[in-house]
């Protein structure tokens, strides 16, 4: 009988605040921030501090990878848009919480998102170097456009003239024109990459910010009604003296300010209002400039122009004065020039205490500051800060649901109700059904611990060689106890429950009694361990295991050797080698027959502990291997390593059951719960992921099919020609193509498409030939095909194209051979009287006549077809234009006769639930604020008065 297995898959992921790979934004309301958090994003409500939604895309991906989040955009609907590294972009609807539509069509990771004012056209750049222009309520793309040499770092639109503005890493700007789509200016001037680009809300100025010590701004032409660019009307103030225009300039150089740190710009963004600019570099700081008005940027101009002649007076004395005084008096007359520093002017600079990835500016301005900043940090922080005329004053901070640093030890207590997790200054105690933190206590730099029998107490192993005793309850450190003169490397509790053992770099292994004591001035007493005896090894000592028995102890150490002593007489053994690294971890079965060893070298091996023989030596890992545990009362274990995967293992068939992908960096520990029906894995992503063991069973032959199908698909994109084959050349300049993508799902699409071409034309074939019997006299019952569920040809054929995703749909049609396209062809008169399918007819009519021009017009057969098609498609088409256009005028018609019979504005009915909407939030947010500060001065009376009673 054929030996199943019990699948174990990703059921949480939790302890990542931010991460730093994306950028940070808010959402339209200002109430929330949105933030990359490896795969998903996350919803913070910035008022509460807590995330209220994880965004995340469906785990049944094809490969099961979960590929992190690179860029986020926010709308100024309830849409918000992230890009991932695989090149794909999710539409999100943050209301509902639900991806609306996904996006593919880039082959590099999204790097810039941004949506036009309306939220109706999006723009994507990618490493790929190519930008995307997206139609967010069609949910298929536009158009690419091609052109830069390198990664596009940031792109915007400029709303007014329908142009769209990209920076890339090959220090170029360009502008593009979206009706025409074509790059009508490329701007240089740029000694490095440019990394940011942002407008003022009035698009005014364009300022962009490279690895150059200045950012340089330019002013921003508009089309006028004849579609003639024409300046701003601040610009003719500015610009007076340049020559004559190029028509086809948009962006003009205006002037530069010098930036007050030497790190590269990271982010570049204006508020709302347009009156602040803040600049992001890849350090610790953020310039703030002020965006002074018309009339205070003159009289700037004014001063400025004033002293300038009183130093030029000071300088060359009276005479020197009045010969000059005609040039200086005509410059400072009415208008004089303003240049880029009489406008923008440095008001502070924003110190963080570790590397800011990105900020963001709130929509939502309070009344006591200027604005609010959020900052996301490189240590998995947020900050909020209050921008004032005079200082910032920093507003709140999330910092509680994750570490600063790596993950480097996961604990698990006996009852499973409890993890601990260490890292370089804190412990953290979480709940691991709900991925709640619930106690954070700061220590040192935690390698190792252990849950003390009774779950109240923990005990953890330091770097600094100390063993630090942690009280559950209070959240408090009780006892720090100077246990080694190395950092303490492993930690194994007894079989009894009644001391613990410790391996450190000092060459010692340490055996420790739990004792309770009472210190002096203190009412109660509390753990501590006193050292019983010790054990002298010659190297350092990395893992420490005991056998569940109390027979052996089992120690590793830098020598790449095992050696197992007996625990009773400390005497030795066995030794087990063969590992060419150092054994980083290891564990004993409960039946204490098999010792699992992993180490750096790559390998697991399966050691019997009655003769100390190798069972079996497996290359688990391409990556050391860094953690192993036995699953309770069973030979099966788990593996972690630093190629990012987590392996489930058969010791006894010395098999591969299951590879579990999920983590964006090294693996360092991983712990099994008792009843082995979930484990929990820590990771240098700084993310605690929770695997629950399902009862959907596998078998091991399927698994490996499986995996060898999954090797193979990996290689279609990388087939033998594509691999030697000419890479392909460089895209012209500014050249235009196709918005999507060739991937697994449209080549699926297309076989359907084909299947259901096929299945319909054999089934015309029996329809005919019943008639033809029918008119024969040969009477028989037609019975039509079951899998066709019951409808017509032409139907089944429509409803395979109509399940095809809007945006795959041209790519499935490109991979149509042309006899199947004439196929198609034949149905669209059909369809075309559908008033629904009218959209689909046309798309697919489109492509196909683009695609096989010239084979159709060689094709006599399909000349009466196409005649049929123009007819027929024309007046379709025209009729829904009509029915559109009847509709349309009905509304407005409507909204004229509201707006006469009431004397008040007519406002959109939406706007107005929202309105409402966001009132009665406000309410209950208030009565709920008003509630807590009600209880927080109860509890606070009680303790006073508590306090008086004794």
């Amino acid at each position: 009988m054929v030996k199943a297995y019990l699948r174990y898959e990703p059921a949480a992921s939790f302890g990542v605040i931010v991460s730093g790979e994306s950028n940070i934004a808010y959402d339209s309301s200002g109430k929330h921030l949105l933030t990359a958090a490896l795969e998903k994003v996350g919803v913070w409500h910035v008022r509460q501090g807590v995330c209220t939604k994880n965004l995340a895309p469906p785990s049944s991906n094809s490969k099961g990878l979960s590929v992190a989040v690179t860029s986020i955009a926010s709308s100024s609907s309830s849409l918000i848009a992230s890009g991932y590294a695989d090149g794909s972009i999710r539409i999100w609807d943050l209301e509902k919480g639900i991806c609306e539509t996904t996006l593919n069509g880039h082959k590099g990771a999204v790097t810039a998102l941004r949506f036009n004012k309306l939220g109706s056209l999006l723009a994507s750049g990618s490493k790929d170097n190519d930008i995307i222009l997206w139609d967010v309520v069609g949910e298929s793309g536009l158009f690419r456009l091609r052109g830069h040499r390198d990664q596009v770092t940031d792109l915007v639109f400029l709303d007014s003239g329908k142009k769209l503005v990209t920076a890339s890493k090959d220090k170029f700007l360009r502008v593009w024109d979206l009706d025409t789509q074509h790059c009508m200016q490329i701007i240089s001037g740029h000694h490095t990459e440019i990394w940011s680009i942002d407008i003022d809300p009035e698009e005014r100025y364009l300022v962009t910010g490279s690895a150059d010590l200045e950012l340089r701004f330019y002013t921003i032409k508009h089309d006028s009604a004849d579609g003639q660019l024409i300046a701003n009307k601040s610009e003719t103030d500015v610009n007076k003296d340049l020559p004559t225009e190029n028509k086809w300039e948009v962006l003009k150089p205006f002037g530069e300010i010098q930036r007050q740190s030497k790190d590269r710009v990271g982010t570049v963004r204006f508020n709302k209002s347009g009156n602040l600019l803040a600049c992001q570099v890849a350090g610790k700081t953020v310039e703030i400039f002020r965006v002074l008005d018309e009339s205070e940027s003159k009289r700037k101009a004014k001063r400025r122009i004033s002293r300038k002649k009183e130093k030029k007076a000071a300088k060359e004395g009276l005479e020197a004065t009045e010969k000059g005084e005609t040039d200086i008096g005509a410059e400072e007359g009415s208008n004089p020039v303003v240049t880029v520093m009489d406008i923008f002017k440095l008001l502070q600079t924003l110190r963080a205490g570790k590397k800011i990835s990105s900020i963001s500016f709130s929509p939502v301005t309070s009344k006591n500051s200027l604005a609010t900043l959020a900052l996301s940090l490189n240590n998995n922080l947020l900050e909020f800060h209050a921008i004032e005329s005079s200082s910032t004053t920093k507003l709140s901070a999330i910092e509680l649901q994750g570490h600063r640093s790596d993950v480097r030890s996961v604990t698990l207590s006996s009852d499973n109700t409890l993890l601990m997790t260490t890292s370089h200054s804190a412990i953290k105690i979480w709940n691991p059904t709900t991925g709640s933190c619930l106690r954070t206590i700061d220590s040192g730099y935690g390698l190792c611990g252990l849950f003390v029998p009774g779950n109240k107490y923990v005990v953890v192993g330091t770097k600094g060689g100390t063993l630090e005793f942690i009280d559950v309850r209070s959240g408090t450190c009780v006892d720090v106890v100077e246990a080694h003169g190395g950092s303490v490397q492993s930690i194994a509790l007894t079989p009894d429950g009644t001391g613990f053992l410790t391996g450190s770099a000092d060459h010692d292994i340490k055996f420790w009694e739990f004792q309770m004591v009472q210190k002096a001035g203190e009412g109660s007493k509390h753990l501590t361990a006193s050292a019983t005896r010790s054990l002298k090894m010659n190297e350092d000592v990395l893992v420490v295991a005991v056998s569940p028995d109390g027979k052996y102890i089992a120690v590793a150490l830098l020598d790449s050797t095992v050696k197992v002593f007996y625990m009773d007489s400390l005497k030795f053994f066995l030794s087990l080698y063969g590992h060419k690294l150092p054994v980083l971890c290891m564990d004993i079965s409960s039946d204490g027959d098999l010792l699992v060893s992993g180490s750096g070298d790559k390998n697991v091996k399966i050691w019997g502990l009655d003769f100390g023989d190798c069972h079996k030596s497996l290359f688990a890992h391409a990556d050391s291997v860094m953690g192993v545990k036995f699953v309770r009362n069973t030979h099966y274990f788990f593996t972690a390593g630093k190629d990012r995967l987590v392996k489930y293992w058969d010791a006894d068939k010395f098999e591969l059951l299951l590879t579990l992908e999920g983590h964006h960096a090294e693996v360092w520990c991983l712990a099994v719960s008792n009843r082995g029906d979930f484990i929990v894995t820590g990771s240098h992503d700084r993310s605690i992921r929770r695997w629950d063991r399902t009862e959907e069973p596998f078998f091991l032959e399927e698994e490996k099919e499986k995996r060898l199908e999954e090797m193979f698909e990996s290689d279609i994109d990388n087939a033998f020609e594509n691999k030697y084959g000419p890479k392909e050349e460089l895209p012209e300049e500014g050249a235009v193509a196709l918005a999507g993508k060739k991937t697994q799902e449209t080549l699926t699409a297309t076989d359907s498409i084909i299947d259901a071409l096929d299945m319909a034309e054999a089934e015309l074939k029996r329809i005919a030939e019943h008639e033809e019997d029918k008119s024969k006299g040969r009477v028989s019952e037609f019975r039509p095909n079951v899998l066709m569920l019951g409808l017509s040809p032409s139907d089944y054929v429509r409803r395979a194209l109509s399940s095809v995703h809007t945006n795959d749909l041209e790519q499935t049609l490109l991979a149509l051979p042309f006899s199947d396209a004439l196929k198609l062809l034949s149905n669209l008169k059909d369809w075309a009287c559908i008033p629904d399918k009218v959209e689909l007819v046309c798309r697919i009519a489109t492509v196909l006549l683009q695609l096989h021009h010239h084979q159709l017009l060689s094709t006599v057969s399909s000349r009466p077809l196409l005649t049929v098609l123009k007819e027929t498609l024309h007046a379709r088409v025209k009729e829904c234009k009509d029915a559109l256009g009847f509709n349309l005028a009905a509304m407005n018609h409507l909204k004229q006769l509201m707006s006469m019979s009431s004397d008040a504005l007519f406002r959109d009915a939406k706007a107005k639930l929202l309105e409402i909407r966001a009132r009665n939030t406000k309410r209950i947010e208030a009565r709920a604020d008003t509630k807590q500060e009600k209880k927080r001065k109860k509890k606070q009376k009680k303790l006073d008065g508590g306090h008086v009673w004794s």
